[in-house]
C-alpha cells in the first residue's frame, strides 16, 4: 500500500451540506459563511479579530504592508526571520520592499533567539517568527525580544491551527500583532486554499479587510444585507488593494473541518508519539526538539538523518513518500545576500525528513515506516 506524506480529510457528507446551503441562497462568495467562518474561528481561539481570505500567502504580504504604512516604516528596513520555512514567508517580506534579515535555527527548526539577538541592528522592525510543524519553541522568549527592543511580532501560523500551550492557551493572542494561519488543502484544517489574518488591533483589521477587497469600504454582502431590503450600491475606494478575501465554498469547507479540529490533532499526536517511540533508541535518527509546554498540532513529523537521499530512495522502493521541510531559503537567488549566515539552518537544510502524518494512517502504518527507515544503514 503506497502511503503518502499527506493526505487530508474530509467529511464530505457535512461538507456538502454546508456547500448546498451556498449553492440553494445563490451566494458563494465574500459573506455568508466566510462570516459564520470568522466568527467561529473567534470564538474557538478567543481572538477579537479574524479576517477570512483566500490563502494565507496574501495575508502575510497584507499583514507586513499594513504594519509598515501604519507605523511609516522606510523602504528596506529590516525584519528578521527565519530561512527554514516555506518560501511564501520571506517573499512577503521582501514584496513589501522590506529586508528579510535571516536568524539561525535551533534543534526545535523554529528561530533561535541567541541569533535573533545578535541580528537586531538600528533599522530592525519587526521578527517573523514560523511555528514550525505546530511547534510553540522559543516563542515565549520571542516575544520578550520584541517587548524589549519594540518590535512587532508578526506570528506565521500556517502549520499551528489549533495548536494551544498545555494550560490552554493561544501561542501568540496577548504578544503577536499579527497571527497569520493556513488551511491550504493540506493543512490540519483543510479547505481547497484559504487562511485567517487576525490582527490584534481592531483599526488594522478593518484595514485588510478593505484592502482585501480592493481596497472597497463596503463590501458587496455588507451592502446587501441591510434592514430595509435595498442594495446599496455606493461605495468608496480608500486603498489600492487585492482581490484577496475568502469565498464561502472554501469557507463551508473550514466550518466542517474546525469541528474536527482538536479531535484530528490528537490523534496526529498520538502517531507522533508512536514515531518517537520507535526512533527513541537510534543513534542515526536526531529527533526535532518540541516545546515541553506545546500540545503541537504536529501538522509535520520530521527527523534529522546523516544521508537523507538514501533513505528517500528506500522508502520509496517500499512506496512510501516522505517530503523535505524546507530548503534553506538563503540558498535562493533572491536571498543569495544571507548565504551562509546560519550554519545549523545549513545542516538542517541538507539532513531534516518530513515522514507521513496524516489521518488515514493507523499506528501499524507509522510502525511500517519507522522499521523501513530504522532498519536501513542511513549513516554516514
Amino acid at each position: 500500500m503506497k502511503i503518502q506524506l499527506f493526505k487530508p480529510k474530509y467529511r464530505i457528507d457535512e461538507c456538502l451540506n454546508e456547500i448546498k446551503e451556498c449553492l440553494e441562497i445563490g451566494w458563494t462568495g465574500l459573506g455568508f459563511k466566510t462570516v459564520k467562518f470568522e466568527e467561529a474561528w473567534k470564538e474557538y481561539t478567543g481572538l477579537e479579530n479574524a479576517h477570512y481570505l483566500n490563502s494565507s500567502t496574501i495575508g502575510l504580504d497584507m499583514a507586513i504592508e499594513i504594519l509598515k504604512n501604519e507605523n511609516k516604516w522606510a523602504d528596506y528596513d529590516e525584519i528578521i526571520t527565519t530561512p527554514i520555512t516555506f518560501i511564501s514567508t520571506n517573499h512577503a517580506i521582501h514584496r513589501n520592499k522590506m529586508k528579510a534579515v535571516f536568524a539561525d535555527v535551533d534543534n526545535s527548526l523554529n528561530l533561535d533567539p541567541e541569533d535573533v539577538r545578535k541580528k537586531i541592528t538600528n533599522k530592525t522592525r519587526a521578527i517573523m517568527f514560523v511555528g514550525l510543524g505546530g511547534n510553540t519553541a522559543n516563542l515565549k522568549e520571542i516575544e520578550e525580544i520584541c517587548k524589549k527592543y519594540n518590535l512587532k511580532l508578526i506570528l506565521d501560523a500556517a502549520h499551528m491551527a489549533g495548536t494551544r500551550y498545555i494550560d490552554g492557551s493561544l501561542p501568540g493572542k496577548e504578544n503577536a500583532d499579527v497571527i497569520v494561519y493556513s488551511y491550504q488543502a493540506v493543512k490540519n484544517l483543510p479547505t481547497g486554499d484559504s487562511g485567517m489574518i487576525c490582527f490584534k488591533e481592531k483599526r488594522y483589521d478593518e484595514i485588510v479587510r478593505k484592502m482585501s477587497w480592493l481596497g472597497i469600504n463596503k463590501d458587496t454582502y455588507a451592502r446587501s444585507v441591510n434592514k430595509d431590503g435595498a442594495y446599496k450600491w455606493k461605495y468608496d475606494v480608500e486603498y489600492i488593494g487585492y482581490k484577496a478575501h475568502g469565498n464561502s465554498i472554501m469557507a463551508s469547507l473550514g466550518l466542517v473541518s474546525l469541528k474536527y479540529l482538536d479531535e484530528d490533532n490528537a490523534y496526529r499526536r498520538k502517531l507522533a508519539q508512536i514515531y518517537d517511540n520507535e526512533f527513541e533508541n537510534n543513534k542515526n535518527i536526531k529527533l526535532i526538539t518540541i516545546d515541553k509546554d506545546c500540545l503541537s498540532s504536529r501538522h509535520l513529523y520530521q527527523i534529522l538523518v546523516p544521508d537523507r537521499e538514501k533513505l528517500i530512495l528506500k522508502l520509496n522502493e517500499n512506496e512510501i513518500y516522505p517530503g523535505v521541510h524546507y530548503r534553506d531559503n538563503t540558498e535562493y537567488r533572491m536571498y543569495s545576500y544571507a548565504k551562509d549566515t546560519c550554519p545549523y539552518a545549513k545542516y538542517v537544510s541538507e539532513h531534516v525528513l518530513s515522514l507521513p502524518l496524516h489521518l488515514d494512517l493507523t499506528g501499524e502504518d507509522v510502525k511500517r515506516i519507522a522499521t523501513v527507515v530504522g532498519n536501513n544503514n542511513i549513516g554516514e
